[in-house]
């Protein structure tokens, strides 16, 4: 066995399947594992017959590697992470690469890339989407850190990468912590993503009394049309055919309402306050998740809170194609809302993003692989400065033709009960974003009465700030000055 210069740390599923993905492709791999009993069976298992090399302690993984040492991480994201790189740093020479693919802050990523970097090392945040069957098999890549450690990395990732018609699911991302910044907002936009295709089927199933063959059949229907092809719908699909082997009976009747979250859909909402760049759709499907964290209480809830009866009285082939409509106007403004962000956040952050490549390396291997992420390519190849995915000629008028299918489902949503705070979210985004004016003008009004915040004004120029002695009855008092 060639001596490899590829090491994986970390051997749960996706360490074991991305460690598996590089072999296949030509690169013999070592492995270690916290747990060396873990080692033993991956070895015996799945690696038995590969060119994988086992070892059992940090010092023999790092002897088993040839220079230059590529090393990825699959460890949890914060404090493990650090402990690894701790344990690594005294044993590498410069030149060696640590490559972390978990879902780290990309503010710890930038840290370690600027700490490792004194020392001649190099490092890299790298996301990877898929799951399971994308790490093994071909998975989204978003790489970020010093572009020439990109470069030698680059052989390996492109060709393990999921594959579409235009190139590799993998890019170049950006300096220091790009990779995992990217990787965050992609997560964000995947929280909404499900958020919306859960309210759908909520709506299908509640209002309009469809059984789970039924649902399956109204979603594999909907993953063969150009606006709602994409993996999510596809899996949903399959989903409602599964049948519980406990009971008999379909399984997702037997699985709990109450969604957990690993923490970067949090962290896409806190990053989004600080860039200033509203994304409610996102915030809506975190808050759901929260929400239905609440099951104990909700169930007591249930049982003194009433709400209005829930039956549909309408058609209902009709509606099925309202709700279609409805969920795709949705998922646009949940993309809509991660692209601005990611826009706003490469200029404040300088990592030079090109979201028309996000687009591409999206179209393959990750969760939120969709149809239309093509026409998002596209929107931004032809305008990279873009302001918003909504005013693209790809999107604008589909979505205003089905504005009145968007608006009816949220008004039968409401009158019977049935929550739906993606869609309307999305709505309010819309509806607030094609305003010239909102009536934030009171609010600014009020921050100047008791706060004497100053504001502006719509007949002078922008940066230019007045206050008003609202107090003063008698005459009226006007200061000007600049704004803070």
């Amino acid at each position: 066995m060639t001596q490899p210069s590829f090491g994986v740390i970390g051997l749960a599923v996706m360490g074991e399947n991305l460690a598996l993905n590089v072999e296949s492709h030509g690169y013999p791999v070592a492995v270690y594992n916290r747990t060396a009993a873990k080692t033993k069976a991956f070895m015996a298992e799945r690696a038995q017959g590969k060119n994988v090399k086992d070892t059992y302690s940090i010092e023999e993984f790092v002897q088993a590697l040839a220079r230059p040492r590529k090393i990825l991480l699959m460890v949890k994201a914060g404090k493990p992470v650090d402990a690894v790189i701790s344990q690594l740093k005294p044993l590498l020479e410069p030149g060696d690469m640590i490559i972390d693919g978990g879902n780290s802050l990309y503010e710890n990523t930038q840290r370690r890339t600027e700490e490792l970097e004194e020392v001649g090392l190099r490092y890299m945040g790298m996301g990877v989407s898929g799951g399971e069957e994308g790490a093994l098999h071909g998975p989204s890549l978003m790489p970020g850190g010093t572009e020439s450690a990109y470069r030698e990395l680059e052989p390996i990732v492109t060709k393990i990468a999921a594959q579409v018609d235009d190139g590799a699911c993998v890019t170049y991302i950006g300096p220091g912590g790009a990779g995992h910044y990217v990787k965050m907002v992609h997560n964000g936009i995947e929280y909404g993503d499900m958020q919306l295709i859960a309210e759908a089927y909520d709506l299908l199933k509640n209002a309009l009394g469809l059984d789970n063959n039924q649902l399956s059949e109204v979603f594999a229907e909907w993953n063969n049309t150009d606006e709602l092809n994409s993996f999510l719908v596809e899996i949903s699909a399959d989903i409602f055919k599964r049948q519980d082997p406990l009971t008999n009976h379909q399984l997702l009747d037997s699985i709990l309402d109450a969604a957990e979250q690993k923490g970067t859909g949090r962290w896409t909402v806190v990053s989004s306050l600080e860039q200033g760049v509203p994304i409610p759709t996102i915030y809506a499907a975190v808050n759901a998740r929260v929400i239905s964290s609440l099951k104990e209480e909700r169930v007591a809830a249930s049982k003194e809170l009433a709400g209005p009866p829930v039956k549909y009285e309408g058609d209902v082939k009709a509606f099925i194609n309202k709700i279609r409509d409805a969920l795709y106007c949705s998922k646009m403004c949940s993309y809509a809302q991660g692209m601005a962000l990611l826009g706003q956040a490469s200029e404040e952050l300088g990592f030079n993003l090109n979201l028309s490549e996000l687009a591409r390396i999206w179209k393959g291997g990750c969760i939120i692989r969709a149809g239309f992420l093509g026409k998002i390519q596209h929107a931004f190849q032809e305008n990279p400065k873009l302001a918003n995915l909504l005013l693209a000629p790809e999107f604008k008028q589909t979505i205003l033709d089905r504005q009145a299918a968007w608006r009816e489902v949220l008004e039968v949503a409401n009158q019977l009960g049935i929550p739906v705070p993606g869609f309307s979210a999305s709505l309010d985004y819309f509806d607030s974003y094609r305003r010239d004016r909102l009536p934030q003008s009171l609010t600014q009004a009020q921050r100047d009465y008791f706060g004497a915040h100053t504001y502006e004004r719509v007949d002078k120029p922008r940066g230019e700030s007045f206050h008003t002695e609202w107090m003063e009855t008698d005459k009226q008092s006007l200061h000007t000055g600049s704004v803070d």
